[in-house]
């Protein structure tokens, strides 16, 4: 059985690759995304680890100045989490996430995300 470590999540977050976060992520994984454009009655749903490594390729792609994790709360096989960026431009993104875990790794992902307009 493996084990889920907050600063794990921290380095993969805040590095400047995709695949240390992508490497947490269970090959069944699920990541469902709510946000204004992705509403809560028709989210977007991401299956597998390789849909999930193109949205994590097309964001660490992005002219990002900060990317860091906020606050996590681990507990058990459930993980907690909030993230915050900031583009070159000045635009802020913050997302909160709900995690399950199995066998240490990230199995199902809740996001919900607000950008600045």
């Amino acid at each position: 059985m493996g084990t889920f470590d907050s600063n794990t999540l921290r380095q993969a977050i805040e590095g400047n690759s995709e695949q240390p976060l992508l490497s947490l992520y269970a090959d069944d994984a699920e990541l469902r995304i709510v946000d204004r454009n992705t509403q809560p009655s028709h989210p977007k749903v991401l299956h597998g680890r390789d849909e999930i490594a193109e949205m994590l390729a097309d964001v660490y792609s992005r002219d990002i100045k900060t990317h860091k994790l906020e606050r996590c709360v681990v507990q058990g096989d459930d993980v907690a989490f909030s993230e915050s960026c900031e583009y070159s431009d000045g635009v802020r993104v913050l997302s909160e996430s709900m995690v399950s875990l199995r066998d240490g790794k990230i199995a199902e992902q809740t996001m919900i995300q607000a950008w600045d307009e």
